[in-house]
């Protein structure tokens, strides 16, 4: 039966690999899930005005701890092979992969249902940093008291049978902006100011930021667009995305107040308008020692002493974290797993050792069992 589950965990992932869907348009991969929950016992929920399925297993009428164990479900929009498409480059394939094992696992003895209260979480939009709060929004994990979640990582960071019981992620923000002027004749450059140089400026002065060294911090222009096919206009407008870390939510607030700053000395400088129309983030971690003591002790059980790594330190973000931000009460942590994973995350050839699906599935199944029986 274990081979079984674990066949159906790896042709699951195949499947969910090569039906990625991106950011709030995951629904197929919605009802997909919603199927294979349904199929295993659990009451299902799914909204009306989102993507996203939960699934409740086990007895929620006996007052038992409720615990929450949560995957991410969208892909990334990037170019692979000379082609846009929706692509799996981060490992949420294989998280809902996994989480579904830990159902199909706890399902395979029907003795544990009356002993657990399991809600199964997948939800949309990690990518764009809103998915967990749509769901605190839903009220999911309004009577949730450990929340459990799984992140791929990249070999450098932890190696393949190995496996750290904290993510910490930091905090992150994704400004898009606009730099809006008029078009100019190449012959006439005093008629206007140039938008590429604005962007240019914008990049020089962020380059220029200096906060507390000891704490992680960086600020990038991640997309410039301006001009078209026309090689003797000079352009007035321009599109641009810049990307922010801080390892510390104080550090981000003090790294957005220069970005801001850098906004408006550019205005005054170029008497030109900068417009920011959508700012995204993610909060840094906030974490629980008795959850991941819980995720501690899974692992060793799983891979051994010599398989734990120590907490893991990142500047990548998730919005996992809000969960715990928005309900302070809430006891939770991200397990880290080592799978083999490279060239790293988000690159679209991303690859990893599938065999990490079985290693991830048990560590979570374990930390599910060690909530009750401590």
């Amino acid at each position: 039966m274990a081979k079984q589950i674990e066949e159906r965990i790896t042709e699951t992932f195949d499947y969910l690999h090569n039906h990625a869907e991106i950011s709030w348009e995951e629904t197929e991969t919605t009802k997909y899930i919603a199927r294979l929950l349904e199929e295993s016992g659990c009451r299902v929920r799914t909204f009306a005005d989102c993507t996203g399925v939960i699934g409740e297993y086990g007895n929620f009428d006996k007052g038992l701890p409720v615990v929450g164990i949560r995957a991410d479900m969208d892909a990334l929009w990037q170019e692979v092979n000379g082609e846009f498409q929706p692509n799996h480059s981060c490992g949420h394939d294989a998280h809902m992969a996994m989480v579904l094992g830990v159902l199909w696992k706890l399902a395979e003895q029907p003795e544990l249902r009356e002993k657990v209260a399991v809600k199964f979480i997948f939800q949309p939009a990690e990518e764009k940093g809103a998915g967990a709060l749509k769901m605190v929004e839903k009220e999911v994990v309004r009577d949730v008291d450990y929340l459990y979640g799984v992140h791929l990582r990249p070999g450098q960071e932890t190696k393949m049978n190995h496996a750290t019981p904290v993510i910490v992620h930091g905090a992150t923000k994704m400004y898009q902006g606009e730099i809006k002027g008029d078009d100019a004749h190449g012959a006439r450059p005093h008629l206007n100011h140039n938008a590429i140089e604005v962007g240019a400026e914008i990049v020089n002065l962020l380059n220029k930021i200096h906060l507390d060294p000891r704490v992680p911090h960086s600020v990038k222009m991640t997309k410039f667009h301006a001009g078209g096919k026309s090689s003797n206009i000079i352009p007035g407008n321009a599109s641009f995305s810049l990307d922010l870390r801080a390892q510390q939510n104080d550090v981000m607030e003090e790294l957005e107040r220069k970005v801001n700053g850098i906004f408006a000395a550019v205005r005054d400088l170029y008497d030109i308008d900068i417009k920011i129309s959508n700012v995204d983030g993610i909060a840094a971690a906030k974490t629980n020692e008795e959850a991941i003591s819980i995720m501690r002790t899974s692992i060793t059980e799983t891979l051994g002493e010599e398989g734990l790594d120590r907490p893991l330190v990142t500047p990548g973000g998730d919005d996992f974290h809000f969960y715990t931000i928005k309900r302070p009460s809430l006891k939770a942590t991200m397990l880290g797993l080592g799978c083999d994973l490279s060239p790293g995350l988000h690159h679209p050839e991303m690859t990893f050792d599938v065999n990490a699906l079985k290693n991830g599935t048990d560590i979570l199944y374990r930390a599910v069992l060690g909530t009750y029986w401590q």
